[in-house]
This record gives structure tokens, sequence and C-alpha cells, in this order.
């Protein structure tokens, strides 16, 4: 899930606003599913991290294959 961090508080709950989820798959390209403002609850949240926007606009996302991620398992 991408998006801008708009809060979170102390059990690390977000508020992500102009959020998408991107699904990989292994026989197509990334697909984006948009989210718009979103919150997720801080048991769902596995890693946060910073991403570099000129970075991130440089990917084909159209031909990057891969497997999708596991479900986090608490």
């Amino acid at each position: 899930m991408v998006g801008t961090l708009k809060g979170f508080d102390q059990t690390i709950n977000l508020i992500l606003d102009e959020s998408h989820e991107r699904v990989f798959s292994s026989s197509q390209g990334v697909e984006q599913v948009v989210l718009g403002l979103y919150i997720v609850r801080g048991d769902n949240v596995a890693v946060i991290g910073e991403i570099d926007e000129e970075t991130d606009s440089t990917l084909d996302l159209g031909n990057i294959r891969a497997e999708p991620l596991n479900s986090v398992v608490h």
C-alpha cells in the first residue's frame, strides 16, 4: 500500500491519503487499486518506509512481475 502519511498514533494506526495498493502477479504487470483516504489498523502494519518519488516515478510497473506477498501471520 502506498500513500501520503497524514497521521498515526501510539498503536501505529495510520491515516493515509491518496493511497493505492500495488497488487503483484507473476503473470502480468502490477495492478494499482485506488483506495483514496484510508485508515490502517496498527496490528495490520508490518513495515513502514519512505519512497523516493523521483525513483518511483521512473518504474515501469506494467513490466514488473513478482509473486504476491503472503499474508501477515501473528
